[in-house]
């Protein structure tokens, strides 16, 4: 039997697609890129994304094209991005930021005129829906992650259309996973209840404070460090997972981990509490929606919607740097912040930059992500601090997104 079979079933019957089981969402997508796409392609995504992900890009041998964003949302628009670069690219790689969908009917579209793959980084989107179909089945591909859902800190998930290629696929995975280590298993399954306990006893700040001044935290800001001459080396391995090994394992060493039974039966309890766990992030949403804080590609939805089952919540605030520093003295440390966008923060040799960088600066800089589980908290704090509402300076396409419809709730797992 496959390994992780057990957890892929659980995974296809709720999506409807075919599903490997990997250790981590980034595994998942490395799998999805060599995969279907030569070395030397090129893939159009955010530049308003996790620095891993990037590295997953480079180490797949891949050049990332960063593509013109929504200032709302920090996903791809897709009318932005001139004609001359749908020529030029091979792939397309969604986001959707925080669980907020991506424009993938419309990528989707492009995609086939072009002729060339969509590949939808769901991490963030468990649960999420456009136009009554879930997030992670409009691509060839989708990698999920359990540990942005279930407050697991391990576990994902690719994807894709047909059993022939879940069978091929889980022959590549395996030739990738590194041996099971007991000690890796135990710290796998003990970090969750840590963090609870933490959260509980109301320890978040003083262990933060330890942490950042112990230097044990593996960014000293939002961005990895970028090491940029050991980076370039790197380039003439590609594709080798094992080379970019230093930057893709950042804050979570284990992503490529063989996990033992221990560690999967404890995931397979998490997951079979997603939907409780849906619930209480569409709760949180509702509330901070209903924030002056909330983006309007949040506010304009909740008017027609249900709220979405969101990873974080992206709010707009002024002094957003000052701010996640006082948030610290609340109880609320505020992860997830990808600044500056990614062709900044690499440079031309890296990536191909944006031919309109504005709206991912703007984005990037002002967006507070909140985690909607801790919406009471966060919205007490942001209150407290006289937190203020950004508006951007910006040229934007109108005075608010175009709401994209969700009209199907998740299906309940085992139905």
């Amino acid at each position: 039997m496959p390994y992780g079979s057990r957890l892929a079933g659980m995974m296809t019957r709720r999506l409807g697609r075919e599903c490997v089981y990997t250790p981590s969402a980034r595994l998942a997508l490395y799998l999805a890129l060599r995969h279907w796409c030569r070395p030397g392609a090129r893939v159009l995504m955010s530049p308003v994304n996790d620095d891993v992900i990037l590295f997953v890009v480079l180490a797949a041998g891949l050049r990332p094209v960063q593509a013109p964003v929504c200032v709302w949302d920090g996903n791809i628009d897709p009318a932005a991005v001139p004609e001359s670069t749908w020529r030029n690219v091979d792939a397309v790689l969604t986001t959707n930021l925080y669980g907020m969908p991506d424009r993938v009917v419309e990528l989707r579209r492009r995609c086939d005129e072009l002729g060339i793959p969509l590949f939808e980084d769901a991490a963030h989107a468990i649960g999420t829906h456009v136009d009554g179909q879930p997030i992670g089945t409009f691509g060839k591909a989708a990698a999920f992650s359990l540990s942005k859902h279930v407050a697991a800190t391990a576990g994902g998930f690719l994807a894709v259309e047909d059993a022939r290629t879940r069978r091929e696929l889980e022959l590549l995975r395996d030739d990738l996973l590194a041996p099971r280590r007991l000690r890796g298993d135990l710290t796998t399954t003990l970090r969750p209840l840590a963090r609870s306990a933490v959260r509980t006893l109301h320890l978040v700040r003083p262990v933060w404070r330890t942490l950042q001044r112990l230097g044990m935290l593996e960014r000293d800001d939002y961005r990895m460090a970028l090491h940029a001459p050991r980076l370039s080396a790197c380039a003439r391995q590609a594709p080798d997972l094992a080379a970019y090994e230093p930057w893709v394992r950042v804050d979570l060493h284990g992503y490529r981990s063989r996990h033992g039974a221990v560690v999967r039966g404890q995931l397979a309890l998490r997951m079979a509490r997603v939907d409780d766990d849906l619930t209480r992030r569409r709760v949180g949403v509702s509330l901070l929606s209903g924030t002056a804080w909330a983006s309007p590609a949040l506010r304009d939805r909740a008017v027609h919607e249900r709220p979405r089952p969101l990873f974080r919540v992206p709010l707009l605030v002024h002094d957003r740097d000052a701010l996640v520093e006082r948030l610290v003295r609340h109880g609320v440390v505020a992860g997830y912040v990808y600044d500056p966008p990614l062709d900044d923060y690499a440079g031309a040799e890296f990536v191909e930059p944006s031919p309109d960088p504005s709206a991912a600066r703007w984005f990037a800089s002002h967006v507070l992500p909140a985690d909607p589980l801790l919406a009471h908290k966060i919205t007490n704090a942001l209150t407290r601090e006289q937190a203020t509402t950004a508006h951007p300076s910006i040229p934007t396409p109108g005075p608010s997104p175009t709401p994209i419809p969700d009209t199907t709730p998740p299906t309940p797992l085992g139905q």
